[in-house]
């Protein structure tokens, strides 16, 4: 029975490491800490940002595996919904960089002139979507 639950317990861990390694790797290999670092000239403290990205991820799980409460709850999960959504868009534009997949599909349907219109369209729809999600406490 022991050695069952031992068993689990190493292949979970694990494959946990793995996935958060890839993931990590998939942050650094799509240049968003960089950027945020070209962007805010700060380049020499590239390498507290990625701790800060790791150290991020692990205190979240830790904090989700064991249901640790956080004081101040009420007035962080606002801006933590805002600091998140504000992550994953540039994670997703990075992605999308990447993939040159809006040079191709804007030349495709033909609408350069209104890039602006789309881009704030698309941001203004995940923040409104993140208010509802986070207001409603889904």
């Amino acid at each position: 029975m022991w050695a069952v639950q031992i068993l689990m317990a190493v292949i979970g861990l694990s494959s946990g490491i793995v996935v958060a390694g890839g993931l990590f790797s998939l942050i650094a290999g799509l240049g968003v800490i960089s950027d945020f670092a070209d962007r805010t000239h700060t380049g020499e403290q590239i390498l507290l940002y990625e701790d800060a990205v790791a150290l991020g991820g692990i205190l979240g799980n830790i904090f989700f595996i064991y249901q640790i409460d956080i004081p101040g709850g009420d007035w962080l999960v606002p801006v933590f919904g805002i600091l998140g959504g504000i992550f994953v868009g540039c994670w997703a534009m990075a992605l999308a960089e990447m993939l040159n997949l809006f040079p191709v599909f804007l030349r495709r349907i033909k609408i350069l002139r209104y890039v602006p219109h789309i881009i704030l369209g698309i941001a203004l729809g995940k923040g409104f979507g993140a208010l509802i999600f986070f207001s409603q406490g889904w």
